[in-house]
């Protein structure tokens, strides 16, 4: 039996056309805790899991993101059982590959090569360690 690709859901991500809106939303009214800011999105915190909703305005369609071990070797392994490599693996602050599986449904894959997201006291992303 092999290892299985995906380690863990590392976060689901939510379009939102205004950030400061989708913070009361999700935050104010739903109730979850932030993580970590950027201009563009915001982490928070999925109570009882390591995974987290991120709302961002970059990208406007619902996103899944895996944790994987490497992503190059994950997208390989998904393009060998039939799936596709939408994008291949490029240089983000922890590593990233867009993929599909044999039935179109798309999966991002992030591996913590290059480490974790650090954040100030106010949950300011400041860095990678």
């Amino acid at each position: 039996k092999s290892v299985p690709c995906f380690q863990m859901v590392d976060a689901v991500q939510f379009y939102v056309p205004d950030i400061e809106a989708g913070v009361r939303y999700y935050g104010d009214i739903l109730g979850h805790e932030i993580i970590r800011k950027t201009e563009s999105a915001v982490g928070l915190r999925l109570s009882g899991s390591e995974a987290e909703i991120v709302i961002q305005n970059e990208r406007d369609y619902q996103e899944i993101d895996l944790s994987v071990e490497s992503a190059n070797a994950a997208a390989r392994r998904i393009e060998d059982a039939g799936g596709k490599i939408i994008v291949p693996p490029f240089d983000i602050q922890i590593g990233r590959a867009v993929v599909e599986d044999t039935w179109g449904n798309r999966m991002v894959l992030f591996d913590s090569s290059k480490g974790h997201l650090v954040t100030d006291a106010d949950g300011i992303v400041t860095g990678v360690e």
